[in-house]
């Protein structure tokens, strides 16, 4: 069989010292690759790089539309990195998002002027994680009597091993047609005048305010210690790394790998609904398709740059927020399309990205010579 020219292989474990090495090149080459697209476009990269920054941080409301973008995102990724962790690829996480703000959006509709707000608050908070459980967990048959939309995947994984992956991106699709449904029929606005949407909540339902910024960065916060105890100090996290590591060895060890499996996919999802609680009732105020914003997307790159870990991914969350923050007052500062803005991102994360490929892959070439690195 002939050899291919280019192979993938994957490295031997580099030091510290070097990893951090080649990430400040990343960096670096992310922010000359940048300026080279800014000057294409007929502006000073070290002025756009400063308003970026500036932009997110200058003043006490900049910070508050910086962290109001941090916080979805922050709970999406500790959400994803449980599954993770595991080797569970849960791409789910948008869809998750939005069952977690479809099942706030019943109880502000059914019980939001028939409860005090506090009580009612508790039990959002406990119904939109069981939602998101519902539509991330894909084989937890039954575990919180979730009805049919966790009973389907479930079945399917646990009969034919179906690709979790695909399972995960197809409920997304799903997850958001079932709020246009809504939107639609049971839950549309009378008030609305030819446009549907859902009405906004009522008062009793929204998230308080905590330094002008909704609660929910105080949840975010605490997930963030919370599942870090969770994964490192605890004897369920450390059947999380090992099933991760290899089931054999788990089965092996005496675990229950099935048992861990739906654990760890009912903790991921139930995060990531909670997300969807805090977006409904802190920033939206209703529910619209709209609830996600697409976190649960950028959750996969923000769990895999921190190498899931639940500290670092609050820092890498920051810095994201300053990044889509600060684009948007360049784009509105130097009159620039959205386009520029986004294209300017990919840029960064391109070379940022790429930089983890590098610290655990090489590509090996076969030449005329013989194989060589």
């Amino acid at each position: 069989m002939k050899e291919p020219w280019i192979r993938v292989v994957k490295k031997a474990e580099l030091g510290k010292r070097e990893t951090l090495i080649l990430r400040l090149e990343a960096i670096v080459l992310a922010l000359v690759a940048g300026g080279f697209f800014i000057l294409l476009i007929g502006q000073n990269p070290f002025v756009i790089y400063q308003t970026i920054v500036t932009g997110a941080l200058r003043s006490e409301m900049a910070i508050q539309a910086t962290v109001k973008i941090m916080i979805p995102l922050l709970i999406a990724s500790l959400g994803v990195t449980l599954a993770f962790k595991m080797k569970f690829w849960n791409i789910g996480a948008e869809g998750q998002i939005l069952m977690g703000g479809t099942a706030t959006a019943a109880m502000m509709i059914y019980f939001g002027d028939k409860m005090p707000n506090w009580l009612l608050l508790i039990v959002i908070f406990v119904v939109s994680g069981l939602a998101g459980l519902i539509w991330g967990v894909m084989f937890l048959a039954g575990a919180i009597g979730g009805g049919l939309w966790g009973l389907i995947p479930a079945w399917f994984k646990t009969r034919y091993d179906t690709n979790e992956t695909l399972f995960t991106l197809m409920l997304n699709y799903i997850a958001l047609n079932v709020i246009v449904f809504l939107r639609e029929g049971a839950w549309r606005d009378p008030g609305s005048q030819g446009y549907a949407k859902i009405a906004r909540f009522n008062k009793n339902a929204a998230l308080d305010k905590v330094f002008g910024i909704q609660f929910g960065w105080v949840i975010a916060l605490i997930l963030v210690v919370v599942i870090a105890v969770y994964l490192n100090r605890s004897k369920q996290g450390y059947e999380i790394s090992v099933v991760g590591e290899s089931q054999e060895t788990a089965r092996y060890a005496g675990m229950n790998v099935k048992k861990v499996v739906l654990r760890t996919m009912f903790l991921s999802g139930a995060v990531c609904g909670i997300g969807g609680m805090v977006q409904a009732t802190g920033s939206d105020v209703t529910l619209t398709t709209a609830v996600a914003g697409g976190v649960g997307f950028t959750a996969i790159i923000v769990a895999w740059l921190a190498q899931l870990n639940p500290p670092v991914i609050l820092l890498v969350t920051f810095l994201f927020s300053v990044l889509e923050k600060g684009s948007s007052v360049v784009q509105s500062s130097f009159g620039l399309s959205s386009d520029c803005a986004d294209v300017l991102q990919g840029i960064i994360l391109f070379f940022i990205l790429g930089c983890e490929l590098f610290i655990r892959y090489q590509f090996v070439f076969h030449g005329k010579g013989g194989t060589r690195a």
